[in-house]
C-alpha cells in the first residue's frame, strides 16, 4: 500500500478585501449554509473554518437560529473552529493585540464547544519571532502555516522555536493552503491526479500521509466532495476526510527534526508581500493610536476607578482585532474597505477614550478646579512635560507650579490667549439676541465670572473657573431689558476672557501613578530652579545637555548624543517613483530620485528652558506622477512641495523629537527619511511583538518575488549608533551597503495589485483601482525620535525610552471646588527591571478567586532579567496567556522574580 492521503475541506475567508465587509459577509452566509447542510447530510464530511472565529460570529449574527447546529458539529469534532478571533497581520499590531486576539477567539470557540488547538496561520505575510512562545504559553503545541518558511526546511513539518526557546511543531503548507484543489479539478481523475501529486511531492512527506488542503478563498467546498473522494479512495491509496486538527493529531507520525528559530520572512516558498508595511500610512497610525488608547484605558480603569468597564474595553479590543485582519490594516483593499477599517479603528479609540476619561474623572473629583491631575500610564516613575492652559501671570510676573507636598516646579510660557473675544455695537432692541448665546452660565466655551451693566454698555468677564458668586441668567435678562428700555440707541457689548496662557510644566509622576498640581503667579526672585539641564535654542541649534542638534545648510540635522556620537545629515529626504501596488514596491525603470530641496528655511519657535523647538521648512520639486502611457518613467512636470520638520529637544531626554508634515500633491511615489551612519553596518535590529529582531542586509528569495530587504519595526529600529523611536509600525531598510538607515514616510500607489510587476511574478490580486491609496490632498504627518549612542540600542535603554516617547502622561482638569487643597501623590503598580516591557495592566475577575490586576511582562533581551513588582497587593499568581493559573509567587514587600531571556510572563495580583 502506498502512503494514504488526508483531505481537509476548508475555506480561507478574507473578511474584507476587494469588497467591503458586508458584501463578503453575504457570501459567507451562503457558504456556511452550504457547509452545515453538507455536514448534516454526510457524516463523513469534516470542515475547518479557517482558524478564525470572526467568520462564525459574522455568520451567526445573520443566522442566530443556526447556533445550535454549529455547536453540535463543533462538539462532534466535525467542524473545527478557532483558536483566533481573526487571521491577523502579525507585524502591524502589538504583541498584546495578538494575545487578545487569541484569548477572544479561544473564548468564543469554547462557548460553541471547543477551540481547535492549532495555531493556524495560513495566509499571513510572514510571521513574528515570538509566535511559538505565544502559542505555547496558551497551551497550543502545533501550528500550521505557509508563507515565510526558509529554504532550509525540506519536509512538511519543522520545529519552530521562539527566542526564549519555546517550540511548536509546525505543519508547513509548502504548496499553499489550497494544494488539494488541483487534484480535484476533474472529479473523475482524482485518483490519478492524487497519485501524480504524491509522486511529485514524495520527498516532503516521509512516511506521513499526503495533506490535501481542499479549499480556497471565499467558497464552500462542493457538496459532492465526500462522494468524489469515496470513489477515488482505494486499498492502494486510501483517502480520509479530516479537520486540520485531526490530520495533525491522528495521522501524522513525524515529530519533525528541522528547527527554525525566530521570525519567518523568507520569500522562498511564497510571496510575503512586504509593501503592505508602508501603504496607506493612515491605517497604521490609527491602529497604533487605538491600541495605545485602549491600553491606557485599561490601566486607568484597573488602578483608579471603582467602576468595571470591561464590557466597553472588550468592545474596543474586538474592533481593533477585527481591523488587524491581514487584508484590513495592511491597506490592500479597495478604498471603501479601507475607509471602513479606519472608521472601525476610530470607534475603538473613541470607546476606549470614554473609559479612560471616566476612570480619570474619579480621582479628578478630588482635585480643585484650579488644578490639574496627571496620570502616568507607565509602571515606572518619570519626569513628564505637561502642557496646560492656565491663568496668565501679571505683567512682569512669573508662573510657578506647585504640588501637594509644597514643592515647586519650573514653568515655561508657550503662548498667551487673546482676552477680547468680542467687541460689538448694536441697537438696544437687539440686546436680547446677545443673551441667546448664553447657555446657563456658559458663553463662548467659558463661564461668566461677572458682568458690568451701565448705560449703553454691557461687559461680560469670562473665566474657566468663576471666582465670582452665583450667576442667574433670568436676573440678567430682566436687568438688560430694563436698561435697554431706559437707554435706547446704540449699545456697546464687550466679551472679555480672563488673561490665560499655555504653559509647560515639568513634573515628577509616580509609577502608574497620579500627581496633582496647580499653576499660579510666583515671585520672580524665588522662581524654582530647573532640576534638569535646561533645553536651549538659537537660530539653528538645539541642546539640553544630553543631545545637541544643528541644522545644516540643506535642512538636515547633525545630532550629537550624550556619549559624543555624531550622526550627520539626519533627516535627508529621498523621494522616488513607485510603479508597484499595495503589496509590493517597484521602482520605475527610469526612476528620478529627488533628495535636494530647492529652498530651506529655519524658524525659531521656542527657546526653553523645558522645551526648545525649531521648524525647518524644505521645498522639494517632486514629479507629479508616473507618465500615463509609460509607468516606467516619472512625469517631467513637478509639484513644489514644502515639507515642514518640527525639531524638538526636551529637558532630560537623550533624544531629539522629529515630526514631518506636508500636503501630498504627487502620485506614484515613495518618500523616505534617511539617517546616515558614521560607517556602514551589516545588521539592524527592530523592536516589536515582544522581541527585538536582528536582520541583515538581504532577504532570502526564491519564489516569484524579488526579496527586497525592507523590514517591519514597531517601537524602534536601530542600526549601529542610530536608534529611531517610532510612533507607529513602520517600514525600514538599510541602504547604500549599510551606510544609511531609511524609514518610509509615505508610499503612494493607485492599485490593489498590478498584473505586470517588475518585482513579483504573479498578480497578488485583481488589478482593481485604489485611488485613495495615493493619499492625494492629504496632509502626511510622521512622528519619531532619533537617539544617538555608540553603545547601541540596549545600553541606550531604548526599550524604556521608546515607551516614554509613545506614551504621554494623561492630563485632566480637577472638578472639586477651586482653591482647595491638592490631594497627595498616589502610586499604582511599579515594575523595576531593565529592558522589561509591560504590555498590559488590566482588571480581571476570577469567579473562584475574585477580582485582581493582571500584569503582562516581556523580557526584551537575551539575558536573564531580575524584576521587582510592587504595589497594593499581597498575593501573586503566574498564569498562562489564557488566564489559567500556573503557580503562586511569593510576595514579601513586593514580588521579586527573574525573567528568562525573551520570556513573556503574565501575573495576576490580588
Amino acid at each position: 500500500m502506498t502512503d494514504p492521503a488526508v483531505f481537509v475541506p476548508h475555506f480561507h475567508w478574507d473578511r474584507e478585501w476587494y469588497e467591503p465587509f458586508q458584501v463578503f459577509r453575504h457570501r459567507l452566509v451562503t457558504a456556511l449554509d452550504t457547509v452545515l447542510e453538507t455536514a448534516e447530510t454526510n457524516p463523513d464530511f469534516r470542515f475547518t473554518v479557517d482558524g478564525q472565529m470572526a467568520a462564525v460570529e459574522d455568520y451567526l449574527e445573520m443566522r442566530p437560529e443556526n447556533r445550535d447546529r454549529v455547536a453540535a458539529l463543533v462538539r462532534e469534532g466535525r467542524l473545527a473552529v478557532g483558536p483566533w478571533l481573526i487571521l491577523l497581520d502579525e507585524f502591524l499590531c502589538t504583541g498584546e493585540t495578538i494575545v487578545r486576539n487569541l484569548q477572544m477567539g479561544w473564548a468564543a470557540a469554547e462557548r460553541l464547544g471547543g477551540a481547535m488547538a492549532i495555531g493556524y496561520l495560513p495566509d499571513m505575510f510572514g510571521h513574528i519571532a515570538q509566535m511559538p512562545q505565544i502559542l505555547a504559553r496558551a497551551g497550543i503545541e502545533h501550528a500550521a502555516l505557509w508563507r515565510g518558511v526558509p529554504g532550509s526546511v525540506d519536509g512538511h513539518a519543522f520545529r519552530w522555536r521562539a527566542p526564549d526557546g519555546s517550540e511548536v511543531r509546525t505543519e508547513f503548507l509548502f504548496d499553499g493552503y489550497d494544494n488539494g484543489l488541483d487534484v480535484l479539478l476533474v472529479p473523475d481523475r482524482i485518483r490519478s491526479a492524487l497519485a501524480e501529486y504524491a509522486e511529485m511531492t514524495a520527498g516532503r512527506w516521509g512516511g506521513d500521509p499526503v495533506l490535501a488542503m481542499s479549499g480556497t478563498d471565499h467558497n464552500a467546498p462542493d457538496p459532492r466532495l465526500a462522494d468524489w473522494l469515496r470513489q477515488a479512495s482505494s486499498e492502494e491509496r486510501p483517502i480520509t476526510i479530516a479537520t486540520l486538527d485531526e490530520y495533525i493529531r491522528k495521522h501524522v507520525r513525524d515529530e519533525a527534526t528541522a528547527v527554525v528559530t525566530g521570525e519567518l520572512r523568507s520569500h522562498v516558498r511564497g510571496n510575503i508581500l512586504p509593501g503592505v508595511l508602508s501603504v496607506r500610512l493612515g491605517l497604521k497610525q490609527r491602529m497604533a493610536a487605538a491600541e495605545r488608547t485602549v491600553d491606557h484605558a485599561e490601566r486607568m480603569n484597573a488602578l483608579w476607578s471603582g467602576r468595571d468597564d470591561s464590557a466597553f474595553l472588550a468592545l474596543a479590543w474586538h474592533k481593533i482585532i477585527e481591523s488587524t485582519a491581514h487584508d484590513s490594516v495592511v491597506g490592500s483593499g479597495t478604498d471603501e474597505t479601507c475607509d471602513q477599517v479606519a472608521a472601525r479603528l476610530a470607534e475603538a479609540a473613541q470607546t476606549a477614550r470614554a473609559v479612560r476619561d471616566a476612570a480619570l474623572a474619579e480621582p479628578a473629583a478630588r482635585v480643585p478646579s484650579d488644578g490639574y491631575l496627571v496620570a502616568n500610564p507607565l509602571p515606572a516613575p518619570r519626569t513628564a512635560l505637561v502642557e496646560v492652559d492656565v491663568v496668565a501671570a501679571p505683567e512682569g510676573g512669573t508662573l510657578t507650579a506647585t504640588t501637594a507636598d509644597g514643592s515647586t516646579h519650573p514653568v515655561q510660557l508657550v503662548s498667551e490667549a487673546p482676552t477680547v473675544l468680542g467687541d460689538e455695537r448694536l441697537d438696544a432692541s437687539q440686546l436680547e439676541r446677545v443673551l441667546r448665546r448664553i447657555h446657563r452660565r456658559e458663553l463662548f466655551g467659558l463661564l461668566i465670572d461677572r458682568y458690568e451693566l451701565t448705560p449703553n454698555s454691557l461687559v461680560f468677564h469670562l473665566a474657566e473657573v468663576p471666582a465670582g458668586g452665583p450667576f442667574d441668567l433670568m436676573t440678567l435678562r430682566g436687568e438688560v431689558a430694563a436698561a435697554a428700555a431706559a437707554h435706547p440707541g446704540e449699545w456697546r457689548v464687550r466679551t472679555l476672557a480672563q488673561a490665560r496662557a499655555t504653559a509647560l510644566v515639568a513634573l515628577p509622576v509616580p509609577a502608574s501613578g497620579l500627581t496633582a498640581f496647580r499653576v499660579g503667579a510666583g515671585d520672580r526672585s524665588a522662581a524654582p530652579e530647573p532640576r534638569l539641564a535646561p533645553a536651549t535654542a538659537t537660530a539653528d541649534t538645539l541642546s539640553n545637555g544630553l543631545v545637541e542638534v544643528t541644522v545644516a545648510a540643506d535642512g538636515s540635522l547633525d545630532v550629537t548624543g550624550t556619549d559624543g556620537t555624531v550622526l550627520w545629515g539626519v533627516g535627508r529626504l529621498v523621494d522616488g517613483g513607485d510603479r508597484g501596488d499595495s503589496y509590493n514596491y517597484a521602482p520605475p525603470a527610469q526612476d528620478v530620485l529627488v533628495s535636494e530641496p530647492t529652498r530651506v528655511g529655519v524658524e525659531l519657535l521656542e527657546t526653553g528652558p523645558l522645551r526648545a523647538r525649531l521648524r525647518v521648512t524644505r521645498v522639494y520639486d517632486w514629479p507629479e506622477a508616473l507618465l500615463a502611457g509609460d509607468r516606467d518613467r516619472r512625469a517631467g512636470r513637478t509639484v513644489p512641495t514644502p515639507v515642514e520638520m518640527l525639531v524638538e529637544v526636551r529637558a532630560g531626554e537623550p533624544f531629539v523629537r522629529v515630526s514631518t508634515a506636508f500636503l501630498n500633491r504627487s502620485a506614484d511615489h515613495r518618500l523616505r527619511f534617511h539617517v546616515p551612519l558614521p560607517q556602514p553596518v551589516t545588521t539592524s535590529a527592530s523592536a516589536g511583538q515582544f522581541a527585538v529582531t536582528e536582520r541583515g542586509l538581504t532577504a532570502e528569495g526564491g519564489w516569484g518575488e524579488y526579496p527586497i530587504p525592507t523590514f517591519p519595526a514597531s517601537s524602534f529600529v536601530s542600526a549601529g549608533p542610530a536608534t529611531v523611536l517610532l510612533d507607529h509600525s513602520a517600514e525600514y531598510e538599510l541602504v547604500d551597503g549599510g551606510g544609511e538607515l531609511a524609514v518610509t514616510l509615505l508610499r503612494a500607489i493607485g492599485s490593489i495589485s498590478v498584473n505586470i510587476h517588475p518585482l513579483r511574478d504573479e498578480p497578488a490580486a485583481s488589478e482593481i483601482p485604489a485611488p485613495g491609496a495615493q493619499d492625494l490632498g492629504i496632509r502626511i504627518e510622521n512622528r519619531f525620535a532619533v537617539l544617538p549612542s555608540a553603545a547601541g540600542w540596549q545600553d541606550a535603554d531604548a526599550v524604556a525610552l521608546a515607551e516614554e516617547f509613545r506614551s504621554d502622561v494623561l492630563v485632566t482638569r480637577g472638578t472639586a471646588p477651586g482653591g482647595g487643597q491638592l490631594p497627595p501623590d498616589a502610586t499604582g503598580v511599579r515594575v523595576d527591571g531593565r529592558d522589561v516591557l509591560v504590555s498590559s495592566v488590566r482588571r480581571v475577575d476570577d469567579a473562584g478567586r475574585g477580582p485582581g490586576t493582571e500584569v503582562r511582562l516581556a523580557a526584551m533581551s537575551g539575558t536573564a532579567t531580575p524584576v521587582r513588582v510592587t504595589g497594593a497587593f499581597t498575593e501573586a499568581t503566574t498564569v498562562d496567556l489564557l488566564g489559567r493559573p500556573i503557580a503562586p509567587e511569593p510576595v514579601r514587600d513586593g514580588l521579586e522574580l527573574v525573567l528568562g531571556p525573551w520570556e513573556i510572563r503574565t501575573l495576576v495580583l490580588r
